[in-house]
This record gives structure tokens, C-alpha cells and sequence, in this order.
């Protein structure tokens, strides 16, 4: 159990919700209702300062009006993720870079099947995504040399984010190439991509395992919607890699 993260209610319609993050990420539930003699507000404030992580399911105006005065720096600042009731959208919203809350919003989002949402510029304006498929067990030795193989010229502080089905979301492979280079986990769930699969190659092998005709081009769209495939699928040694490439925030990045 995760006691430096808090998972913050305002309704107990959330309860349901918030138990499944507890479950898949440890932490401790406040419901601040259940204590009519103060105000939500200002027991939100006696926990602020004891909490490393917070995850908030509630409006951002109610999270904005909960912080307000609260935040003193980012380096000290505890990581907030303030999530919608409905389980949509995980947004990073304080201490992203330094504290964690952007490492936090793709946990929150992996969880429940949010869409992480990250808005600090140095991961937020990289314009890469690469989407990975590989068989089971492949070491991180080979998932890193197809991601350069798939890259070519381009560079891995270039990617925003890795993306893959749910199946492949405890890959040790896979985890430690993000975790060595310090890379974003988006795990899409089967369903998500079965309901939006697009491959330009077909593997019968993916076909016959996952019941899918691909997953590493549809896993890359899906998770940059704006963007275009730059590199199709690309098979090495049992890991398939695709790249979209974000031509906006490319742009956004040089300024143009």
C-alpha cells in the first residue's frame, strides 16, 4: 500500500471509480464528506502537505479552487492528477515534470483506460510516437535496437510516448526500455484497438495470438490522433515497431 499517494473524492459517486485505482495503484481514499465539521476545502489543505502523490476525481474547477494557495514550488510541490468522474481524462495539472504527476497521469490512465493528458513542454511538444508489439520475453536488448532500426535517423528523446495493447503491459522488456529511457507507457485496451485497427501488413501470426491483424500502427495512431504514420511496421528479431510523427507539435516546437 502506497500511503504517500491519496486518492481525493468529493461525491461518493466516485467510490466505484476509486476503489479501481486503489486496487491497481495502492494509496489511501480520503472522503472528506464523511467530516460535516469542516469544509472540504480546508481538509483537502491538512492533506496536501502529507502527501507526495494525490490523484483528485473531481472537476478541475473544484481542483483549481481546492489548490488555490497551495502551491509554493514545483520542485517541492506534491504530484497532482486530477481525474474526471467518468474515467476519461487523466490530466496532469501540478508538479508534471519534477514532482511526477505526468509519470502519475499515464499510471492513472493505464489503469482505468483514461486518456493521459500532459501539457508540460518538454514531454508534451515532442512530436513521436512509436507504437510496440513483440512477442513474449523479448529482452529490452532487442526492443531497443528495433526502435533505433525503426527511428533511423531520428532520436529517442524525440518520442513522447511508447504505445501497446494491454497484453503486452507487464512485458519486462518493454517496462525496462521505458523505464531506461525514461519513456511514457500508454497501454491501449484490446477493445480500443479492435475498434479502431488499421496495419498496413497484416501478421497472421498477431491474428492467430491477439485475434487482431496488427498492433503497434494502430496502437501509435490511436494514442497521436493528429498524427501520420512516418514508419510503417517494421519487424525485428520478434519486436514490430511503428512511428507517427505529430506534424503540429513539431511545429509548435520550432516555433513555426
Amino acid at each position: 500500500m502506497n500511503s504517500e499517494l491519496g486518492i481525493w473524492l468529493v461525491r461518493p459517486e466516485s467510490e466505484t471509480l476509486a476503489s479501481i485505482l486503489q486496487k491497481q495503484l495502492g494509496g489511501t481514499q480520503y472522503k472528506p464528506w464523511l467530516n460535516l465539521a469542516v469544509t472540504q476545502k480546508e481538509q483537502f489543505a491538512m492533506a496536501y502537505r502529507l502527501l507526495k502523490q494525490c490523484i483528485m476525481i473531481a472537476a478541475s474547477g473544484i481542483a483549481v479552487r481546492f489548490l488555490d494557495g497551495l502551491a509554493q514550488d514545483k520542485h517541492i510541490d506534491p504530484a497532482v492528477v486530477v481525474l474526471d468522474e467518468a474515467g476519461r481524462f487523466a490530466i496532469s495539472l501540478l508538479a508534471g515534470h519534477e514532482g511526477g504527476a505526468n509519470r502519475l497521469a499515464y499510471r492513472v490512465a493505464n489503469a482505468i483506460g483514461a486518456v493521459p493528458v500532459i501539457t508540460t513542454a518538454t514531454e508534451a511538444l515532442k512530436p513521436l510516437v512509436v507504437g510496440i508489439g513483440c512477442r513474449k520475453k523479448v529482452p529490452v536488448e532487442r526492443i531497443t535496437a528495433a526502435v533505433q532500426h525503426a527511428l533511423d535517423k531520428r532520436h529517442i528523446n524525440e518520442i513522447r510516448e511508447i504505445a501497446t495493447i494491454d497484453l503486452k503491459a507487464n512485458e519486462p522488456g518493454l517496462l525496462e526500455f521505458c523505464e531506461q529511457y525514461k519513456l511514457p507507457l500508454r497501454v491501449l485496451a484490446r477493445a480500443t484497438v479492435a475498434a479502431r485497427v488499421w496495419v498496413t501488413q497484416p501478421s497472421d501470426w498477431v491474428q492467430k495470438n491477439v485475434e487482431l491483424p496488427g498492433v503497434c500502427e494502430p496502437c501509435a495512431l490511436i494514442a497521436s490522433p493528429r498524427g501520420t504514420l512516418i514508419v510503417p511496421k517494421m519487424a525485428l528479431d520478434g519486436v514490430a515497431v511503428a512511428v507517427v510523427e505529430d506534424i503540429s507539435r513539431f511545429h509548435a516546437a520550432r516555433g513555426n
